[in-house]
């Protein structure tokens, strides 16, 4: 995990329609910039609609919602029409953003050991300076517990 307090590491990552977004853009706004496993999953699907169901609040709080996966742009697409998402999810294929905050760390499942992202969130505020970050977040209380933050 980054540390609350340092600067969010600047990066460029194509959305769900192949458009590149880059952290700096977003600069004089709040972002709720979140790491999670796969699209279409129950977990995964939950924290998504929970901060879809709460977009309208983090906008008016003048924040915006970037969601991170390694999943593809097409499976981003499938995703964010299935679930009718309004905020922007990034395709991080090679993990090099997700390494580079963290959200990559050892995972056990049914106890095999394997590499993989890990539900981390980060609130960065308007100067890109990193002022939250939960590890481990829980899927169904992320959203409400970032709304909570800003």
């Amino acid at each position: 995990m980054l540390e609350i307090g340092s600067a969010a590491p600047d990066f460029t990552l194509p959305d769900q329609n192949g458009v590149n977004h880059t952290l700096s853009d977003y600069r004089g706004r709040k972002v709720i910039l979140y790491f999670y496993p796969k699209d279409n999953t129950a977990g995964c699907t939950k924290q998504a609609c929970g901060f879809a169901e709460r977009y309208p609040q983090i906008i008016d709080k003048g924040a915006v919602v970037l969601g991170v996966s390694k999943d593809s742009i097409k499976s981003h697409k499938n995703f964010e029409t299935k679930q009718n998402l309004p905020f922007t999810l990034l395709s991080d294929p090679e993990h090099t953003v997700i390494e580079s905050y963290g959200a990559w760390q050892e995972k056990k499942n049914y106890g095999k050991i394997s590499m993989g992202t890990v539900r981390t969130t980060y609130l960065i505020d308007e100067q890109g300076i990193i002022t939250n970050a939960v590890g481990k977040a829980k899927a169904a209380d992320n959203p409400q517990q970032m709304l909570e933050m800003l």
